[in-house]
């Protein structure tokens, strides 16, 4: 894989990593409850710092690092919020929706592992990936509690 490949596949976790950020933080801000809340704002931290270590890397192997989400990220974000400011969205709402976004991260790390990375990249997409996974299980967890 040469730097360009490689910068490609940083840039869309990074991508991947803002828009955990901030669909965590829009589900945070919807969140009734105050625990819920605070959990959903530390994944978002969590996603902000995969996101700078993801900036750190691209710049190592001489990229320009993307800065945002993606549209359809923006898009997901807009939905979390329409949906709770049209109706009395519950807890659970929010939780199927950081889900929905967990499922779409989980597919691109899984990509991205599945390249031929430099050891370094291998090593920090795959605690990632770890974090991603765990984040996933977290929520649906949650989720199935508040059916239950």
């Amino acid at each position: 894989m040469d730097n360009e490949e490689l910068i490609d596949v940083l840039n869309t976790l990074i991508e991947t990593s803002k828009d955990g950020e901030l669909g965590f933080r829009t589900c945070a801000e919807q969140a009734r409850s105050p625990t819920l809340r605070t959990l959903l704002q530390r994944r978002a931290d969590e996603c902000q710092q995969a996101a700078l270590e993801l900036q750190a890397l691209v710049r190592q192997y001489g990229g320009e690092p993307e800065t945002q989400g993606s549209i359809s990220g923006a898009m997901h974000r807009g939905w979390v919020a329409a949906r709770a400011r049209l109706a009395s969205v519950e807890d659970e709402a929010i939780l199927e929706e950081a889900e929905r976004g967990e499922d779409i991260a989980l597919r691109r790390y899984a990509d991205a592992i599945a390249e031929p990375l430099p050891a370094d990249v291998h090593v920090a997409v795959r605690r990632h990936l770890e974090g991603v996974t765990r984040n996933h299980d977290q929520i649906r967890r949650l989720r199935d509690q508040l059916i239950a």
